[in-house]
């Protein structure tokens, strides 16, 4: 049966209806389920306080899973999860109201991964607004996003308009983590680049998601003379063009100079009207976080420097660099726009 636009129109319609129903359904359950988690583990932190002891958790679990078979959810480790979730959230003034934000099993990961509150303010914050999953969830912590984000150096506060700029500072990390391409410890700048490429959807992953692989040394035309960007992503939210720049050795202040062309270029040849000017991030294997801020100081566009690894461990120094506790969560308000 053919279908006219006017009747695709309308059937594409009823269709994102639908959708929007099971997911608001679906937010609703995961609502009531948090709900009912988090009073049951009050109701066993309050009967513990009252010298009941650890023996009720056990008891407890055996009756719920006599009384309601089929039921996921009520065994003694649950349980006390929901006694751990309770315990070590209700009292903390940012974590208290996000407890309903994302499902159980994600809550699970975050509470044992992770034992500073505004690391898992962060994460829960990131979790939902990105849509990330168990596994994504998992990566990224072990991964250490949450440090790698609040340390990155960008000079977005002066480039980039107020509606974005923010977003803009999650989409850059500090340094990337690429210990899936098994490269050898000396590698050339192609081998990086061609090792990126082969494993592209952890490259994606690792860049932190919503962004879209457009290609690999693309080509810009500026009168008889071509240029070539290492690696052109779009990022979905942002509506912009990203190049990244990849540079096996230690940043130098001239890199900056490349890239401000490379997106003086992109903005007058292939931004359209509906999108905002591109950004760069030039990722190096080293830097000197001194000689990057001064040479983005005077940058009047978009770009963050970052450093890669192919291996899990962070730096030892990143621990020190971190801001204190009052900066973290001012930023965590300003990425998020949270409570």
């Amino acid at each position: 049966m053919n279908l006219d636009k006017t009747q695709v129109d309308f059937i594409a319609e009823i269709k994102q209806k639908i959708r929007q129903a099971q997911y608001d359904a679906l937010k609703t359950v995961n609502l009531q389920l948090i709900s009912l988690y988090w009073e049951i583990g009050k109701s066993i932190t309050e009967k513990q306080a009252e010298s009941w002891g650890k023996a009720v958790v056990p008891t407890l679990s055996i009756e719920l899973q006599k009384e309601f078979p089929g039921t996921s959810g009520f065994s003694e480790r649950n349980l006390w999860l929901m006694t751990q979730f309770y315990a070590e959230y209700h009292d903390v003034e940012n974590l208290q109201p996000l407890v309903a934000e994302i499902s159980w099993t994600k809550h699970i990961v975050i509470l044992n991964k992770c034992k500073d509150n505004l690391q898992r303010q962060f994460y829960i914050l990131a979790t939902k607004k990105f849509g990330w999953t168990k596994n994504v969830l998992t990566h990224q912590i072990e991964n250490q996003t949450y440090e790698k984000y609040l340390l990155n150096q960008t000079n977005f506060d002066q480039t980039l308009p107020d509606t974005i700029k923010n977003q803009a500072a999650l989409a850059v990390k500090d340094e990337y983590t690429f210990d899936f391409l098994n490269l050898a410890d000396e590698h050339s700048e192609s081998q990086l680049e061609n090792a990126l490429i082969n494993n592209i959807r952890s490259f994606l992953m690792e860049m932190g998601g919503l962004f879209a692989f457009i290609g690999s040394q693309f080509k810009l035309q500026v009168d008889d003379k071509e240029y070539f960007v290492d690696l052109l992503l779009y990022h979905r939210q942002l509506r912009c063009l990203l190049a990244i720049d990849l540079k096996i050795g230690e940043f130098q202040p001239e890199f900056k100079g490349k890239m401000e062309f490379y997106l003086t270029v992109m903005n007058d040849t292939m931004k359209i009207p509906d999108e905002n000017d591109a950004i760069g991030i030039i990722i190096c294997k080293e830097k000197n976080r001194t000689v990057v801020e001064y040479s983005l100081k005077t940058s009047t566009m978009p770009i963050g420097v970052a450093t890669y690894t192919t291996s899990q461990n962070l730096p030892k120094n990143y621990q020190h660099l971190l801001p204190d506790s009052k900066d973290i969560n001012d930023k965590i308000n300003l990425y998020f726009g949270s409570r």
